[in-house]
């Protein structure tokens, strides 16, 4: 499946904010944000013009996609379902996203960012109820369980992302227990139990035209 290749960096400073693409990198003095805090490009640093209405919700669907690490066509797809779905749309949408498999395997700290997570998830590390699951967007439900396969839980590459990651609040849609290496989804995640800052209604308007 497609994906984007490009300088991730160049992404986090056209959203003007810090969209944790490169795990460790971003919590440190090397990020791009705090360095060069304005748009890329050759006239990035002469941007001052009062965005529009239109840019406002391009630029939110924008960081919406980045976080996530989904394409435009896939992007609208799940805006699609969403808007069958009972419910506040925008809600609905952020809730989807957040189910996605890689984002699921980030969430529970055996990656340091989604990019990563994505990858780990080609490479068939995790199992969804005993079963061995390679599709990034494999969006689980309630009741699932999702396991690092037996054979990758001796790799210290495991071992050292959880504990790096320890720290990081577990979202409570989500159940963990470190020594087995799995989880169980209790829940579908409402919007309080995702801390992005994004205004999900702008890309309800943006779509809505």
């Amino acid at each position: 499946m497609a994906r984007y290749t490009g300088a991730v960096c160049r992404l986090c400073r056209r959203e003007g904010q810090k969209l944790f693409l490169k795990g460790d990198r971003c919590y440190t003095d090397k990020c791009a944000v705090d360095r060069r805090a304005f748009p890329p490009g050759d006239h990035g640093n002469a941007r001052n013009r009062k965005a529009s209405e239109y840019g406002l919700q391009l630029r939110e669907k924008q960081k919406a996609r980045r976080y996530y690490g989904v394409l435009e066509s896939q992007f609208r797809d799940y805006f699609e379902m969403a808007n069958k779905r009972k419910g506040i749309t925008g809600e609905n949408l952020l809730s989807i996203l957040e189910t996605r498999l890689d984002n699921v395997v980030y969430r529970l700290g055996f990656a340091m960012s989604r990019a990563e997570a994505r990858q780990l998830v080609r490479h068939a590390h995790f199992t969804i109820n005993g079963k061995k699951v390679n599709i990034p967007s494999y969006l689980v439900k309630p009741g699932e369980v999702i396991s690092l396969k037996e054979s990758s839980r001796s790799l210290d590459k495991f071992k050292a992302s959880l504990e790096a990651n320890a720290s990081r609040p577990l979202p409570k849609w989500l159940e963990m227990d470190r020594t087995k290496m799995e989880a169980k989804v209790l829940a579908l995640p409402e919007r309080e139990d995702i801390d992005l800052p994004i205004e999900e209604h702008l890309i309800v308007e943006l779509y809505s035209k």
